[in-house]
């Protein structure tokens, strides 16, 4: 299947929604199209080295505004994943043969999820982060929900993305999790020393 290519720097998930300003013309272009066809387009991060090989295919969820000038913003919701198998220049925009591909691994367990979202709101809690609006069934895959929110490097992110197993992505959520949390609770605990300091107890 062929699908157009927008390059970024950036890593959609299946299911995270993503704000675009669209402003070249070759990308308004590759808009005007997506809309009138309802086509969906790949988002893939764009990396000094050369485009990801693994992309995510995003649909336009909803167009935001129409600026005078053409300009457009969208809003898009990330769908499948993708592997890119052949690329086409002969076009303003890039466009690739893309093989879409699911998960083919072991599926997380619920102890396992359980586990990774604790540790997430503890994050969010100790970095003083919100997270409005998420709502996690426990009984379905939640690794990308909680990977697009991530902290964390585009290097880590793309990773995730390219794993085909829920389990694996969730013991890797959960790692990189157990890495960032002791630095987070000290800080927290330094925080609340200092604002015990002169007081009296």
């Amino acid at each position: 299947m062929k699908i157009p290519l927008f390059p970024l720097d950036a890593v959609l998930f299946p299911g995270a929604l993503l704000p675009l300003h669209i402003f070249e013309e070759r990308y308004r272009e590759m808009v005007r199209e997506c809309l009138g066809s309802k086509a969906v387009f790949g988002v893939v991060r764009a990396q000094a080295e050369g485009l990801a090989v693994v992309g995510c295919a995003a649909r336009i969820a909803q167009v935001l505004e129409r600026h005078s000038d053409g300009r457009l913003d969208i809003l898009c919701e990330g769908m499948g994943r993708f592997e890119i198998e052949i690329l086409d220049e002969r076009r303003a925009f890039l466009q690739a043969e893309v093989h879409f591909f699911n998960d083919s691994g072991r599926a997380a367990s619920r102890a396992q999820k359980e586990e990774c979202v604790g540790l997430h709101f503890e994050i969010l809690e100790l970095s003083g982060a919100s997270e409005e609006g998420l709502s996690l069934d426990l009984d379905e895959p939640i690794s990308f929900r909680l990977a697009a929110s991530l902290p964390a490097d585009l290097g880590f992110k793309q990773m995730l993305l390219c794993l085909a197993s829920d389990a694996e992505r969730t013991e890797q959520l959960v790692s990189f999790y157990n890495t960032l949390l002791p630095k987070l609770r000290r800080g927290a605990e330094a925080t609340r020393t200092a604002a015990r300091n002169g007081h009296v107890m």
